[in-house]
């Protein structure tokens, strides 16, 4: 299921559902990824896992820390890439900076939400997120349930009306 971020177009890769569970996502963000040749076709095959990745900013850059994309089958010696590297974001210098002000100021997190392609070039969805506790676990399902809930009884409406 693709994130608010990837069009019905895009080709999503790989999403990270387990993130929008453990984490409150407050805001996201679109950015470009800086990868060699073997990620990019082992990409395309879907070999890659989001369990542990997260972003962070040093010096000015963002990277994308912890994402597995698995060696590429046909990539051999010089064209193999390493499967754990960090791999650079590619966002603009106020988009950095408004990023690295919210991380330090409100103690939250960068974690990527989905990595898909768009017009062939290799995209990640971040999200601004605060982590949960056992309590915002419980009143997010609630919050869940009664959102369901309301929709389902929009739709009897709607039935018994036409």
């Amino acid at each position: 299921m693709p994130g608010p971020m990837a069009l019905p177009g895009d080709k999503v890769v790989a999403s990270n559902r387990k993130a929008r569970r453990d984490f409150s996502v407050l805001e996201t963000v679109e950015a470009g990824l800086v990868l060699v040749g073997s990620e990019v076709k082992s990409r395309r095959e879907g070999h890659v896992q989001l369990a542990d990745a997260y972003a962070r900013i040093t010096d000015g850059e963002a990277w994308l820390e912890g994402v597995h994309i698995a060696p590429y089958a046909f990539a051999r010696g010089f064209g193999a890439h390493e499967p754990d590297r960090a791999r650079k974001l590619l966002l603009r210098g106020d988009e950095i900076a408004h990023l690295r002000a919210r991380v330090a100021q409100e103690r939250l997190t960068l974690v990527p939400l989905a990595i898909y392609f768009r017009d062939g070039r290799a995209k990640v969805e971040l999200g601004l997120a605060r982590g949960r506790k056992k309590g915002d676990f419980r009143q997010a399902m609630a919050e869940r349930d009664a959102k369901m809930e309301a929709a389902r009884s929009l739709g009897r409406q709607r039935k018994g009306m036409e």
